[in-house]
């Protein structure tokens, strides 16, 4: 058997082809779509580039334009309940359950300063047209205003009886008045010079949503849940009009005079004849819990227009007012249009349709979703790896736009959540996207329409997985919990289909004891496998659905299978850590690979079957070469399980995502990082001629800076060895160091501790190192990111070098008294200076010192002779010692004798 599976194995490999295939080395994280809003307070920029999201305990800064993340900001205060920009967009302002009031600058995020003032969470905040003055409402009925730049509070307003839920400067810095609206149902206006509420606008008889002032400040709106809107003037504070809109309202929105909204809708009143000459009315939109937009004119409360159907509505055909409705809505500033934020965290963006010749319309820019819950499965629409089908934990699939990471539309038709999808492009040219669903149903849809084209019905469970055919194109097989598998085909399906119609079954087969985890249709379409929880995979004909082969050997369920592009054999992956290729021929196991730490959940080839990439439960996505059964990368972007895995067809890019509700798209960067290798080769060389000229020209602080740039420590040691042999070795050094930047010194400091480790080495590193703190002072050095672990492994051995100087410097006294004992090296006496005065006397007196002299010479060698035979006996070292002290006396003497005329 081993051998039969060498000759399949070479069979699937040939190495003619394996040679003409480039093989991936690595991908990189291009993109990534992650959690950026959880619901509750968000705001705007002044120039509407980038907003500001609570995200549970942490601040999103996210970009307008793609919903990329620009910065995160942790609070650290409990869920943020409430925020505010100031004017010019420096300061943000903060709130959470923990009643901190927090400023943070934006440009460097950090927190400059916050303070307590409310007994309760701040439900709402507003920054005043000058900047300098912050309002919040606050749970506990009050309604406060804080000197921005001091942090302590100028005004304390009490009056409401319920919890204070939106709050509003005058537009008019002239104006300082002060709206709040509370559950109380009323509207408060405070002054702030008097110092007191002025009025209370009571005309709502629940709670108040939002409230909006017109363009010449006179004119209030004020929405509430009792479904009407109540236009106040604010020269007498009563109540001009009340619009019933029927629906719970959540915002209320004033259209401008001068802007898109506003000239576009003139424009089509006037065509239409709705328009009066002289009107006086105020639009305003309208969001509410029906998840439907309208505008209203303030003058006969006149509706003068309503969507048709709602984008944020899941169709169900269990309960038809299934509805998820708007939050919050907000005009964008710079005529940018209309932001709406729904109850499921999707931020819509709108603007008028340009083309009105029959009806006056809205038309859905851009939909950036805040929150993606778990992500089940995704799939690539077409082959241009444009656009990324994404199902998660609800009943709809979201179709994202992969150039601006925004949601294009969605396609909701069923009942319960989705479990798997599948894309084609059928033959005609029409892109499907097929889903199977916990509501026993599978649904085949258009893209181009966003409907549903198809319906399947016939499943006693869940359906678990759903494949297309990928040569004709014109059948999807399905798999379930109830253990059996189907083949449907597309008859009655056409270009001009309106409603869905009933797919039917044509093959059907009992194929498992366990639910049913994957499907894969061969290339030819001549196959199909299963994979299931009953640790087995079957390969099935089609379309009959005859059992071919079956696959035995994983211990755990099986998740994933997939056929190879090119070869003969089925990949698995299965909970049992391990992914196998196995040959359909006899169904034996080619290759087992382990390197997973949990289940492995999805794999799929890659580079024309000679590869393929898996992902897991531990959050892994791993890369493997199926000839040297290995893997050559690694990458660890998820937090959680890795469900979902999609590859395009035209570059191979990946997409993945999982339980953390993040979608990262990679793509192959092998191309990228080999010219990019050969490419700073090509520049290493460069430098490395110039280093080579700098020596030759002696032009050290040029070479020094060359070798920090390329990394060479022992050029570099070489520089500095040199340096330190020159005259004056202290100013060259000096006029190196003073050229370096912090980030070369703290470099020079990281050879240094090597150096300084050993012995030969270390009389330069100290010598370097000295001339470094001459010229950096202390303050500086400590400022140098990452140094302190530097300076800590140059403390031992430095002090290690100079204990070991200090007990040479002790050994040089010891042979200093040890020379002087033994009389080589003579301390000068009184007889020498007395022999040295004598010298320079007259001839009688020489006369009589040699005299003397020479009697005290005789008088002394008689006294030694009895002494000789005790002499004898001593050690050749000491007679050594003694003819020695014998010779220097002579000598002496002899000296003397010539100095005498």
């Amino acid at each position: 058997m081993l051998n039969q599976n060498c000759v399949l194995l070479l069979a699937l490999h040939p190495p003619g082809k394996m040679a003409s295939v480039a093989l991936k080395r690595n991908y990189r994280c291009s993109q990534s779509l992650q959690q950026f809003y959880s619901g509750g307070p968000f705001v705007v920029s002044s120039d509407g580039s980038f907003i500001a999201c609570a995200c549970g305990e942490s601040i999103k800064i996210v970009h307008s334009s793609n919903a990329s993340t620009k910065s995160t900001i942790d609070a650290e205060s409990g869920n943020i309940t409430a925020l505010a920009l100031s004017p010019n967009d420096k300061l943000l302002f903060s709130a959470g359950h923990s009643r901190q009031i927090k400023v943070w600058d934006l440009d460097t995020f950090k927190c400059l300063r916050s303070w307590k003032g409310h007994d309760g969470p701040v439900m709402g905040m507003a920054c005043h047209g000058s900047g300098g003055l912050l309002a919040t409402a606050g749970a506990d009925r009050k309604v406060l205003v804080w000197d921005v730049d001091g942090g302590f509070c100028t005004h304390y307003f009490k009056g409401h009886k319920g919890v204070v839920t939106s709050i509003m400067f005058h537009p008019d810095i002239n104006k300082t008045l002060l709206f709040s609206g509370s559950d109380d149902t009323t509207v408060r206006v405070w002054d702030l010079l008097a110092k007191k509420c002025v009025a209370v606008l009571e005309k709502h008889f629940s709670a108040v949503s939002s409230v909006a002032l017109s363009e010449d400040g006179w004119t209030l709106l004020s929405a509430g849940r009792d479904k009407v809107v109540n236009v106040w003037d604010l020269h007498d504070y009563k109540c001009k009009s009340t619009v019933p809109t029927y629906e719970v309202l959540e915002a209320v929105c004033i259209v401008y005079s001068g802007s898109q909204f506003a000239s576009s809708l003139d424009a089509f009143l006037q065509q239409s004849g709705k328009k009066k000459s002289r009107s006086t009315g105020i639009y305003f939109i309208t969001a509410g819990e029906r998840g439907i937009l309208r505008i209203w004119t303030s003058e006969g409360a006149v509706c003068l227009y309503k969507q048709k159907s709602s984008d944020v509505t899941v169709s169900s055909d269990v309960d038809e007012d299934s509805t998820r409705g708007f939050t919050s809505a907000v005009m964008l500033p710079m005529d940018q249009g209309l932001l709406c934020v729904t109850a499921d965290q999707q931020f819509l963006f709108y603007s008028p349709a340009e083309h009105l010749e029959e009806m006056w319309s809205l038309k859905l820019t851009k939909r950036l979703v805040g929150f993606n819950d778990e992500i089940v499965d995704m799939k690539f629409l077409d082959e241009e790896e444009q656009y990324l089908a994404v199902a998660t934990n609800l009943e709809q699939v979201r179709v994202y736009d992969l150039s601006s990471m925004s949601c294009s539309y969605v396609l909701a038709g069923h009942t319960d959540t989705i479990l798997c999808l599948d894309t084609s492009t059928s033959s005609n040219g029409r892109r499907l996207i097929l889903t199977g669903s916990k509501d026993n149903s599978v649904r085949l849809w258009e893209s181009e329409r966003q409907c549903c084209i198809g319906l399947g019905i016939g499943h006693m469970g869940a359906i678990g997985a759903v494949a297309f055919s990928k040569k004709r194109r014109d059948f999807f097989v399905s798999g379930s919990s109830d253990r059996t598998i189907k083949v449907w085909n597309f008859d009655g399906l056409s270009d001009d289909i309106e409603q869905p119609i009933n797919l039917k079954a044509k093959a059907v087969v009992a194929a498992h004891d366990k639910d049913i985890n994957s499907l894969a249709v061969a290339p030819n379409d001549s196959l199909v496998c299963s994979g299931s929880q009953d640790r087995t995979a079957c390969v099935w004909r089609l379309p009959e659905l005859v059992l071919v082969v079956k696959f035995t050997g994983h211990k755990r369920g099986i998740w994933c299978v997939e056929f190879s592009p090119v070869d003969q054999c089925v990949i698995t992956a299965s909970g049992d850590k391990t992914v196998k290729i196995w040959a359909i021929a006899d169904g034996s196991c080619l290759k087992t690979f382990e390197g997973h730490t949990s289940s492995v959940l999805r794999a799929s080839f890659l580079t024309r079957g000679t590869q393929f990439v898996s992902c897991g439960a531990d959050g892994l996505v791993k890369l493997w070469t199926i000839k040297t059964n290995e893997c050559i990368a690694t990458y660890d972007q998820h937090e959680d399980k890795v469900w979902a895995l999609a590859v395009g067809k035209k570059t191979e890019m990946l997409a993945t995502g999982g339980s953390d509700a993040v979608i990262n798209l990679w793509y192959d960067a092998t191309a990228a990082e080999k010219e990019e290798a050969f490419r700073k080769e090509e520049e290493g060389v460069l430098r490395g001629q110039e280093l080579e000229n700098a020596v030759l020209d002696a032009e050290y602080t040029k070479a020094i800076q060359i070798a920090l740039e390329l990394r060479r420590p022992h050029k570099l040691f070489e520089l500095f060895s040199e340096l330190c042999r020159m005259r004056e070795a202290g100013d060259h050094i000096d006029k190196a160091l003073r050229a370096l930047g912090k980030e070369e010194f703290l470099l020079l400091f990281g050879y240094i501790r090597e150096w300084n480790t050993k012995p030969k080495l270390c009389h330069v590193a100290q010598s370097v190192l000295f001339r470094a703190f001459n010229i950096l002072p202390p303050t500086e050095i400590i400022e140098i990111k990452g140094i302190s672990e530097l300076l800590e492994g140059l403390i031992p051995y430095s002090q290690r070098h100079f204990s070991r100087i200090d007990r040479l410097i002790r050994s040089t006294f010891l042979l200093d008294y040890t020379l002087t004992r033994m009389s080589v090296i003579e301390p000068v006496t009184r007889d020498d200076l007395k022999t040295k005065s004598l010298s320079h006397s007259g001839e009688n007196t020489g006369d009589a010192f040699l005299i003397d002299n020479a009697e005290d010479q005789k008088q002394a060698s008689e006294e030694l002779k009895p002494k000789a035979s005790a002499k004898k006996r001593k050690s050749h070292k000491s007679g050594d010692t003694s003819r020695s002290r014998k010779k220097v006396k002579d000598s002496s003497v002899h000296a003397s004798n010539a100095t005498v005329p």
